[in-house]
């Protein structure tokens, strides 16, 4: 198993979870102009 020799740093662990990130979802206008996502917005809805 691998092990660490010396421990990393608060800085450098940090830096490396930096990219970790979340993408937001930015909601739009659909036909009717109501709000909705992205991705739910060009669906049609089943009746």
């Amino acid at each position: 198993m691998a092990v660490p020799k010396r421990r990393h740093s608060k800085s450098r662990a940090a830096k490396r979870r930096t990219h970790y990130t979340l993408k937001l979802v930015r909601p739009v206008r659909d036909e009717n102009g109501d709000w909705k996502v992205p991705h739910l917005a060009g669906k049609k809805e089943k009746e």
